[in-house]
Formats: structure tokens, sequence, C-alpha cells
């Protein structure tokens, strides 16, 4: 499988798909996803999920940025249809969100016309502007910067409107960013049996994991030993993250 670059979109198509992901990731990394989530994504369209990657620029209107994002997943899944390059009329679709990318599946989930089968939220965080980019506050000394919608604003938002049953939220043991205990009270008490919370070893950026080229010699040395455990060290946060995805999308799937 490569990369495709499809409607602005970056698009994995495994052999025999047998789900659809609409992948969005943080603020700051998500103008390339193909690249700062390369691993993750990969792995996953291994396992027969088709990745529709969503670039997106941070502003300070987030409400704009998921119309768009869904506007332009829609369309590249189109013509995915429509060339024929995905044939079957019908995959389950779920969003896949990583920091500022799960308030956006929130909103798509809360405000716009969408089916999903579930969501997949890590690392959710729904800081204030002035919190989130800390000198936003001196462009404008004058006039208050916030994101639309502000933090309690997108709380009311997903309590009153969010129609996606299915959740999984994943928090990191080391992330001191993530928000996802406020998020999932929200949940639950919308969708009592249907949200999953499960916390993973690692920090903020776990999932920005990427892969180690580790060429080994004619023989096997003891620095060829020491790369190898290195290399699982790094993975194995990584490995955990993406077991968790995959028993949620499909506990019958082999690992």
């Amino acid at each position: 499988m490569d990369w495709k670059e499809i409607r602005g979109n970056w698009v994995l198509i495994p052999p025999k798909p047998i789900g659809i992901i609409h992948f969005l990731g943080g603020a700051f990394v998500a103008t390339a996803p193909h690249l700062t989530y390369r691993w993750l994504l990969e792995h996953l369209a291994n396992k027969g999920y088709v990745i529709i990657a969503t670039p997106f620029i941070n502003t300070l209107d987030h409400i704009a940025i998921a119309k768009t994002v869904l506007l332009n997943f829609e369309r590249t899944l189109e013509r995915l249809q429509d060339s024929g390059s995905l044939r079957q009329l019908y995959l389950p679709t779920y969003g896949l969100g990583h920091s500022m990318g799960c308030k956006l599946h929130l909103l798509i989930g809360s405000l716009l016309p969408v089916e999903r089968a579930g969501n997949i939220l890590i690392s959710f965080n729904n800081y204030a502007a002035k919190e989130a980019i800390p000198l936003v506050e001196q462009f404008n000394s004058t006039l208050p910067i916030e994101f639309t919608p502000s933090p309690v604003e997108t709380d009311t938002i997903v309590r009153q409107s969010y129609n996606i049953r299915r959740n999984l939220l994943i928090k990191f043991s080391n992330d001191t960013i993530d928000q996802s205990a406020g998020l999932s009270q929200i949940l639950l008490d919308r969708f009592s049996h249907m949200v999953t919370k499960q916390t993973l070893p690692g920090t903020h950026t776990t999932p920005l994991g990427q892969d180690i080229k580790w060429q080994t010699g004619g023989s096997f040395t003891p620095w060829d030993a020491l790369g190898q455990w290195f290399k699982q060290e790094i993975y194995r946060d990584l490995n955990q993250l993406k077991r968790a995805i995959l028993l949620w999308l499909n506990p019958l799937s082999p690992p």
C-alpha cells in the first residue's frame, strides 16, 4: 500500500477493506498526518481499515474547521467509490482523533449530519486559546481571543447534541494536558453502556512515534542487540495503543 493524495486527503486502501477510519490529528501536526502519524495509521491499514487522513490548519474557528474536514472527507470517499477504488457499497466508518482532532470529531458528531459506527478519541484536550497558544493574547491586547466554540461551549454542545453512541477514550499515564476525564463523564451521561475508557503507558506524543530503521551487519553484535532492545522500548507504548484500538474496533480480530 502506498499513500495517495485524493482531493486534499491522504488515503491508504488495503486489498480487502473491512472498515473506514477518518483520522484527524493534533493542532500543530495535522497538516501532514500521513507523515506525523505514519506508523499508527499504516498499521491500522494493514489490518484492513481504509485510512482517510484529513489535513487542516488550526484557526480560532473550530466549527468552521469541523465543517471543512467533514466535507473534504465526504468528497474523497465519493471519489473513491465513483472511481471503483472502493467497491463496497457500505463499510462501517469510524472517527479517530488525537488531541484537537478529538474536539473536531466531537463537533462533527454533535452539529453535522454524519453516520459513524463509533469514535476513538485519544488524548482529548479542550483548552482555551490563551492556554493552548500562550502568545495569542499578545496579538491583540484590547480584545479577548478565544476558540469558537469555547471550552465551556464545547462541553455544552457535546452534552446536549452528540449523537455517536459508541466511543473509546484513551489517555496516557504521563500526559499532563489530557482532559479525557471530564469528557468521559459527559459521554457516560449520554450513553452509559457504550463508552470505554482506557489508560495506557505513554505521553501526549506517543501516537506520533515513527519507525526506526536498524540495519544489522553481517553478524549480530552487542550493538545490534542494544539497538533491537531500544527499538522494542520505543514501540512498546505504540504497540499497546495499536492493540487497544484494534481490539475495540473488532474484539474478535487477531492481535
